[in-house]
């Protein structure tokens, strides 16, 4: 199967410090990968190298086969990468509704204005409706976001990444702050992703429980390098996973 994305030799350097060291996967249609490491390993920066936050000081990104090295993170979404933040990136003034339905304008690329009737933009309203129904935040959908909490913030930002519809989606540490009772629902909403739409998923989390419940295949990075990929199960009980993890059993990670 073709990949929806890769990484050829990805390289970012900061003075003399190597932070991910030439890193080279694919990522395929269907396929969720967890991406795991040691704090400090290189998982974060390798997300803001494929997403455009950083600029790679070497080494390619492609996506369906195209060079996106050298687009702004902007131009990476509009052709089909979605990610979500450890830290939630979302317009607190705005409704809940308004924030998912701004997302839906964008990938329609359509604007009100003065000379546009409300009635026109109806099938934006409804597609950002269905986006929250499928995140469990209708009941929340006139609610300013500053007042939400954290967990139904989270479930916000994905609900924004589902209403771009990119063909990657790329979480970061998603349960992150959550309680054991909100963090379920944002882990049926990202096994639903790759189930529903056969999309290519990437997951950086700590939590091992997390990583056995949804991943297909898990990669790891340790000081900026790639050192293991594949099965989760075989990964897992490597060696040299057990020695990036300073000796500790994965279960008690």
């Amino acid at each position: 199967m073709q990949p929806s994305l890769v990484t050829k030799d990805l390289t970012v350097r900061f003075g003399g410090h190597v932070a991910v060291d030439a890193v080279s996967c694919a990522f395929a249609p269907g396929q969720l990968t967890a991406i795991v490491g040691p704090n400090g390993a290189g998982k974060t920066t390798y997300f803001n190298l494929i997403s455009g936050q950083i600029r790679a000081t070497s080494g390619r990104v492609e996506l369906h086969g195209r060079d996106i090295t050298r687009l702004s993170a902007a131009a990476r979404t509009h052709s089909g990468l979605g990610r979500a933040f450890q830290l939630t990136n979302l317009f607190p003034r705005l409704t809940v509704l308004e924030n998912v339905r701004l997302v839906v304008q964008a990938r329609a690329r359509r604007g009100f204005n003065l000379w546009t009737m409300a009635q026109d933009h109806r099938d934006l309203t409804e597609q950002a409706e269905a986006v929250l129904d499928r995140v469990r935040l209708s009941h929340l959908a006139g609610q300013t976001v500053a007042a939400l909490s954290h967990g139904d913030q989270r479930k916000l930002e994905v609900a924004a990444m589902i209403a771009l519809q990119p063909s990657v989606y790329m979480f970061d540490e998603p349960t992150a702050g959550m309680s054991v009772e909100e963090a379920p629902v944002i882990l049926d909403l990202i096994a639903s992703i790759k189930a529903d739409v056969g999309a290519t998923v990437l997951l950086v989390e700590h939590k091992m429980n997390v990583i056995r419940s949804l991943a297909d295949r898990i990669i790891v990075l340790h000081n900026g390098a790639l050192v293991a990929d594949g099965d989760p199960a075989e990964v897992m009980a490597s060696r040299v996973v057990q020695e990036a993890y300073l000796g500790k059993e994965l279960a008690d990670v």
